[in-house]
């Protein structure tokens, strides 16, 4: 016969499997909605846009899902220790995956303004920039559920990697939107659009990357988000990489 407390552990065991595969299933669904999101601009499909922008309240009952669940994990099984930290994690991973498919909707919408009848589209040129960042973050964000799905600390260096380099990608997409402005005046309608849209898949990748972050707070019980990403990287990623973050000076000194 097991003992008591061997049984309560089993059990808390299988309930955070549960909680864990509502946080891939959100994970999943928030890559699907930037995917289709995207796909929408592509086919300049109005109707289906608003389809995606629906699809959204999944999003949010799951989310409404996973948060009852960790408020009556913490209720009933009192955690400690990593057991805590993970439950607080998993807490603001859910956050990031139900704002990062509001981030997608935001896409979605895009459609909508560009393609309505009587509204004049911006032309492809101008577009690119968009499908190429949609690509990268929703690489991020697929990344950063693997690492999630994995508990896999390189993986989530992987993307706060990635990360580090999103801004500078930013500041290159909106030197050339403004070469597009200069070159030719009736892309300034579309510009502001753009822009939003170009913002909220930065956010989006952001999102991604705290993801990460919250990785390596379950995994070594470290808050990274005050510690420059070239920092993590340069550490995790050198001749002798280290993970163990917790022994690092940076985090010794209270981050930099």
């Amino acid at each position: 016969m097991k003992s008591p407390d061997r049984h309560i552990f089993k059990r808390f065991d299988t309930e955070m499997e549960h909680l864990n595969s509502l946080i891939i299933e959100m994970g999943e669904l928030a890559i699907d909605q930037l995917t289709e999101a995207l796909k929408t601009l592509r086919l300049e499909d109005p109707e289906q846009a608003y389809n995606v922008i629906s699809r959204d309240a999944k999003l949010n009952d799951l989310d409404i899902r996973a948060n009852d669940e960790i408020i009556r994990l913490v209720a009933k099984r009192q955690p400690v220790a990593r057991d805590l930290r993970e439950l607080i994690a998993v807490g603001k991973i859910v956050t990031d995956l139900e704002r990062a498919g509001d981030e997608a909707r935001k896409i979605a919408g895009l459609t909508i303004r560009f393609y309505e009848p009587a509204k004049k589209p911006p032309t492809e040129e101008i577009l690119d920039d968009i499908f190429s960042l949609a690509e990268y973050v929703c690489n991020m964000l697929s990344l950063s559920v693997r690492a999630f799905d994995r508990m896999n600390l390189k993986t989530a260096i992987k993307v706060i990697k990635r990360g580090s380099k999103l801004d500078k990608q930013l500041q290159s997409i909106l030197r050339r939107l403004s070469t597009f402005i200069i070159e030719d005046s009736r892309n300034i309608s579309h510009f502001i659009d753009i822009v939003l849209g170009i913002r909220a898949l930065e956010r989006y990748g952001g999102h991604a990357k705290n993801i990460a972050g919250h990785i390596v707070f379950i995994e070594n019980g470290v808050d990274i988000r005050h510690i420059a990403d070239d920092v993590i990287v340069k550490r995790a990623s050198g001749k002798k990489p280290s993970l163990d973050i917790s022994e690092w000076p940076e985090v010794q000194q209270g981050g930099q």
